[in-house]
């Protein structure tokens, strides 16, 4: 891979090497999605992993957003 840039090399890696948060995946209210654990029984969503289209339009599914969850 070529990456044409002004920018330092420095700086366009940095943090790469830096270790990623655990996710997990699992269903809250009927949608699929990769969630960050900040508790045990909450979370921050990373991405949906959900196919309906409606779901991404939802605001309260937005990635960033904490959520609440309970294991059933």
């Amino acid at each position: 891979m070529i990456l044409y840039t002004a920018v330092p090399i420095e700086t366009v890696l940095e943090g790469m090497d830096d270790p990623r948060p655990a996710t997990v995946e699992m269903t809250v209210n009927g949608v699929m999605m990769q969630i960050e654990p900040v508790s045990p029984y909450s979370g921050k969503i990373v991405r949906l992993l959900s196919p309906d289209p409606t779901h991404f339009l939802n605001p309260d599914y937005a990635p960033g957003k904490l959520i609440d969850f309970r294991p059933v």
